[in-house]
């Protein structure tokens, strides 16, 4: 049995550079750090079949503060058990976090691909001074072998599609950050894209624990 593994991850830049517009940009003040969280969602269309979640039990600073939801199938693509989220401010600081339980999909199977369970999983994220921090944990997995040591944006791809080509890209402990960096981050703890390569029977994204923060809060997520 697979243990808890957690990573942390962290963007930071110079509060300088991100101030702009003159003096009139400066003496308006800061805008309130954002952060906001969710237990995950999934986007996936099989044939006909188009399947949409939006984001599972959302939060955000601004409200809802906290969210829960109770779980179930998806179509008959994917199985979400429980999972809340929580968000708030600590005086300048803004955090989001959301943890979920024994997600499982079996759409790859369909194609001849495994069974993908993971039994737990959290996201979080918090802003400092001049950027954001990004967290990551989760439980035992089923249907991929990941190593010890998990590097951020580790990327790994299920074989089976025609021509050598992926049924699927796993990325875990992804993170999401602007070019140019400005300090704001998302992160997701798990993200399934089906048939990445274009052309197969199934297209579409699984996201497990979702968190984004930004110090400067000029983006609403």
């Amino acid at each position: 049995m697979r243990k808890p593994v957690s990573r942390l991850l962290s963007v930071t830049m110079l509060t300088g550079a991100l101030v702009a517009g003159g003096p009139a940009a400066a003496s308006a003040g800061p805008a309130p750090a954002t952060a906001a969280a969710s237990v995950g969602s999934l986007d996936v269309e099989v044939g006909d079949e188009h399947v949409v979640t939006g984001e599972l039990a959302p939060c955000d600073v601004d409200g809802p503060l906290s969210a829960k939801t109770q779980g179930g199938s998806v179509g008959d693509f994917a199985r979400f058990g429980g999972g809340e989220s929580r968000c708030g401010r600590n005086g300048a600081v803004a955090i989001g976090e959301a943890a979920g339980r024994r997600f499982e999909t079996t759409l790859l199977k369909r194609f001849g691909g495994p069974v993908i369970k993971v039994r737990s999983f959290m996201a979080k994220c918090s802003t400092t001074e001049d950027g954001s921090l990004g967290y990551i944990e989760f439980g035992d997995v089923t249907g991929f072998t990941l190593p010890e040591n998990i590097p951020q944006n580790y990327r790994l791809t299920i074989p089976g599609g025609k021509a050598g080509t992926p049924l699927a890209s796993l990325t875990v402990n992804e993170t999401v950050t602007p070019t140019p960096p400005d300090g704001s981050l998302v992160t997701h703890m798990l993200h399934i894209k089906l048939f990445p390569q274009g052309g197969g029977p199934a297209k579409g994204d699984i996201y497990l624990g979702t968190a984004r923060c930004d110090p400067y809060g000029k983006k609403k997520p």
